[in-house]
């Protein structure tokens, strides 16, 4: 049972150590030799979880995507009606962004790099379904505007991505206001 436990201790360090590597330098920047000491073990030791740099990116994608749908469909149910199934969604994910720093920004990484395998990016996909699935009903109900999910994503979750960007450089504040009017301007975005 303490071996179990050190060896989820190591793969969590590794796990963070590329999270922080990542973040502050990019992927190219944080070679293995740079997460395994900022872990705290010898190098060796992520092959024994990891195949290579590629696999612990990767799997540290799925599991940060996890995470973020985790919290995007909270109190969320697929019976709410669309705009208001899309209102918990979309305040939940400004939530995730906003407290969650260090992931959403991994995460906004992702979306621009070619560092994710194509079948890891699709399987993370999936983790959006039930946002697809809203949208999907939404359109069929002639509620949301019959538009790809790429451009309902990019009208209506990106530019939390952007917002919260430059709330880190100190260039804007995100509060209660400005998140309702940012909000009320994601949905007009996409409705009938």
């Amino acid at each position: 049972m303490i071996k179990k436990e050190k060896i989820t201790d190591k793969k969590r360090a590794l796990l963070n150590a590329t999270l922080t590597l990542v973040n502050d330098h990019g992927f190219h920047d944080a070679p293995m030799s740079k997460i395994a000491k900022l872990a705290g073990v010898a190098p060796a030791t992520i092959y024994l979880y990891f195949e290579n740099k590629q696999d612990l990116i990767n799997n540290l994608y799925l599991e940060v995507k996890a995470s973020f749908s985790d919290c995007a469909f909270k109190g969320y149910d697929n019976t709410m009606p669309v705009k208001k199934g899309f209102e918990i969604i979309w305040y939940n994910i400004a939530d995730y962004k906003l407290n969650l720093v260090n992931e959403a920004a991994f995460l906004s990484q992702c979306d621009n790099t070619p560092m994710i395998d194509e079948e890891i990016r699709k399987e993370g996909l999936k983790h959006l379904q039930p946002l697809l699935d809203l949208w999907d009903q939404g359109k069929k109900e002639g509620i949301i505007k019959p538009l790809s999910i790429f451009v309902l994503y990019a009208y209506t979750i990106y530019p939390l991505t952007f917002l919260m960007a430059m709330q880190q450089r100190n260039l804007y504040t995100l509060n209660t206001k400005v998140l309702d009017e940012t909000f009320q301007a994601a949905w007009d975005a996409i409705k009938l």
